[in-house]
């Protein structure tokens, strides 16, 4: 067997693996609640549901806008339900317009997640247009790929994602550049907040959390089976997706002013409070900077290295989604 091949430095990494992060807390298992029928039926109901989307996508395009956006929260609510989810929204959606949405990222399930409440052009590598059923729905989609092993692709990515902005739509994207357990988090990196700044428009961030982390966390070499039958053998797993107040990205001086506002509008409570007691408790010459210039997306973004924009999907070591791993994705 072939070694696999050394990822770029660039690449961000996250400390979590499947061993520390999707063992159940409690050390027994999974809850016995949900068996082995219950979870068969989950696991054929969620599959056969994503196969319903392949099959009416090339429909669904032929839909007015407004009827195909729609038909997509319809879709991924139905998707996530099926597979065992109870999901729970609430907070501030921004006004109709162009939107940057981001989100900390813990689980393929983010994605169907928020595509039920702010439907978007997600940014993915390149890679994930060859997988089987899901690259034909990323391509469907109208996903931005991005080749990661790349760094001069950056500021290309960043005008594709600037002009989809431009032109009045929605760009979603995961800035932690990584899948992390949920109890552990990653730093917003700054690079996709470059095309909030140069279109002008307002940036979504949304806090997704899940109860049980364990269940939903898709993490490290973790493979695609054994997460979807975490998730369905789950009794009752329940997704808590809160959307913060929009940021003006008008308001902030560079993309990394915004992308530090949005991890703060997207931190549990009680880290919050930690950082806002931290930051008070701060000498004021400490905290005072002289706000730096916007720089264009065109412009000295190639030297910020791990600033690659992230991946709407999980990094993989192969093309085939059920067995590579999912640690790292650009940022």
């Amino acid at each position: 067997m072939n070694a696999p091949a050394a990822l770029p430095p660039w690449l961000p990494t996250a400390p979590c693996t499947p061993g520390r992060c999707t063992a159940h807390q409690d050390g027994t298992g999974p809850d016995p609640g949900a068996g082995p029928l219950r979870a068969a039926a989950r696991l054929a109901a969620g599959t056969g549901a994503v196969l319903l989307g392949v099959l009416l996508a090339p429909a669904a395009a032929l839909l007015p806008p407004a009827a195909r956006l729609a038909l997509v929260r319809l879709w991924t609510r139905t998707v996530v339900r099926a597979f065992g989810v109870r999901a729970r929204y609430g907070g501030s959606p921004a006004a109709p317009g162009p939107l940057l949405v981001v989100a900390n990222h813990v689980s393929w399930l983010d994605v169907p997640l928020l595509a039920a409440v702010l439907p978007a052009r997600m940014v993915a590598k390149a890679e994930v247009r060859h997988w089987p059923v899901l690259g034909l729905l990323a391509a469907l989609g109208g996903t931005l790929f991005i080749e990661r092993d790349r760094l001069r692709a950056l500021p290309g990515t960043v005008r594709a994602m600037t002009g989809v902005l431009a032109a009045g739509g929605r760009v979603g994207v995961f800035p932690e550049g990584s899948t992390w357990c949920g109890r552990e988090r990653g730093r917003f990196r700054p690079a996709a907040f470059q095309a909030a700044l140069d279109a002008g428009c307002a940036v979504q961030p949304v806090r997704i959390d899940y109860r049980p982390a364990d269940a939903a966390a898709y993490v490290g070499d973790d493979p695609l089976g054994a997460s979807l039958w975490r998730v369905v053998t789950a009794r009752r797993p329940t997704a808590e997706v809160h959307l913060a107040p929009p940021l003006p990205s008008g308001r902030y001086p560079d993309r990394r002013a915004l992308a530090a506002a949005a991890q703060r509008a997207v931190a549990p409570r009680e880290t919050a409070r930690h950082e806002t007691t931290r930051r008070e408790a701060a000498p004021r010459e400490a905290v005072r900077q002289d706000p730096a210039p916007r720089v264009p997306a065109q412009r000295a973004l190639a030297s910020d290295n791990a600033n690659l924009p992230p991946s709407s999907v999980h990094q993989r070591t192969s093309s085939r989604p059920a067995t590579a791993s999912s640690s790292r994705t650009p940022s």
